[in-house]
């Protein structure tokens, strides 16, 4: 495929999430219909569409409009692209551009525009970060780092570094944890090489393992929010460790045991009726559902669909979850809670709720991690029975 039938292709999606469909679903019914398309030209079609998704606000300005045509073409102009080699109507290319498509409005300076947030979601992010909170919001316009876990049951860093290295996979320490690397070049090799196959890695976010890294002791150990269980099997990777998974829906666990069988670890899934037998536990984890504004760069949507009312039910649903979880933890031991959020209201406010309806209950310790290159935005915090 050409540059511009890769931007008509971007349209096309954008159109169909137009009409509702989810940005992944769009790709996939995209990909669907194009069997023509190579793995490079599917690659950059949805690097346009989540490049418009992360600055849809500032796309939409420059673009003078909220067709999925205007976004294209104000998210183009924002990156500097040759328009006329794009919009040239040759090879499935998008039709050229009308003169009054080419009268760009002169640069913004609006902070609502620039930091590419919905005005509601401002006031929050300046009331969460402080200073910090511009930077935030500039960073979630950009394309997230890719990190792996090394496997520590199977290898350390320097072993799985110069493994990838041997598959063209190049990586680099991260700060936030020992066991991250941020892969620098190769990264559409990972699936395929046998460093992952054999489970001395795992795709996981640097800020997401720092929070495994950081749980006390504790060998019962229950991940009570454990989704696709890649926390899960960053614990069962420690020493002493006995490691039980739960989720909502257990579907979202379903490749849980073959995963664990690659990284040579054990983990139980628990049905949800299995846990008060089970329990209690010296330590539950709870990485509640929650907004996802700390990783808003791998899911872009999710700043643009999140409404003040779902908000209000996420907390909600963070309250229920903390007051169930709390009930499996035994006497002296810890429940653990973390979101991949940056908005007080469902961090510190969600703990201060919890501490002022659970006497006998103290926080720890707590850590907030930034949106930076390093890895998303995260929050977690210990909370210890009595």
């Amino acid at each position: 495929m050409t540059p511009g039938a890769r931007v008509a292709a971007a349209i096309e999606v954008l159109h169909d999430m137009s009409e509702g469909l989810a940005a992944e679903q769009a790709l996939t019914r995209w990909a669907r219909r194009s069997r023509f398309a190579g793995s490079k030209d599917r690659a950059a079609i949805r690097d346009h569409v989540f490049d418009v998704l992360r600055c849809k606000r500032l796309a939409a300005y420059y673009g003078q409009g909220q067709t999925p045509r205007s976004l294209m073409l104000g998210l183009l102009h924002a990156q500097g692209a040759d328009l006329d080699a794009l919009f040239n109507g040759e090879g499935h290319a998008p039709v050229p551009l009308t003169a009054d498509e080419l009268q760009f409005p002169p640069a913004s300076y609006d902070a609502h525009t620039l930091w590419n947030l919905p005005d509601w979601l401002m006031p929050l992010f300046q009331d969460a970060l402080g200073d910090e909170a511009a930077e935030a919001a500039m960073t979630l316009q950009t394309r997230a780092p890719i990190v792996l876990r090394v496997n520590a049951a199977k290898a350390n860093a320097a072993q799985a570094r110069e493994e990838l290295a041997a598959e063209g996979i190049e990586t680099t320490s991260n700060s936030l944890c020992t066991t991250a690397l941020t892969v620098t070049e190769g990264a559409r090799k990972i699936r395929n090489s046998a460093a992952y196959a054999e489970g001395l890695v795992e795709l996981q976010d640097a800020a997401s393992q720092a929070v495994v890294a950081a749980l006390p002791e504790g060998q019962r150990v229950l991940d009570y929010c454990a989704g696709g269980g890649g926390k899960a099997l960053a614990i069962a990777a420690q020493p002493d460790r006995e490691v039980s998974a739960h989720d909502i829906d257990p579907r979202r666990m379903a490749d849980l045991g073959p995963r664990a069988a690659r990284a040579g670890v054990t983990v139980t899934t628990l049905e949800t009726d299995a846990l008060p037998q089970r329990g209690p536990f010296d330590l539950v984890l709870c990485d509640a559902p929650c907004s996802g504004s700390g990783a808003w760069r791998r899911a872009a949507e999710g700043k643009w669909t999140l409404t003040p009312n779902r908000l209000e039910e996420l907390q909600n649903i963070q309250d229920n979850i903390l007051d169930q979880a709390s009930a499996l933890v035994g006497k002296g031991g810890t429940l653990a809670y973390a979101t991949c959020s940056v908005l007080k209201p469902e961090n510190e406010d969600r703990v201060a709720a919890f501490l002022a309806t659970h006497p006998g209950w103290s926080a720890t310790a707590t850590k907030r991690y930034g949106i930076n290159a390093e890895g998303d935005g995260f929050f977690w915090v210990h909370l210890k029975r009595d």
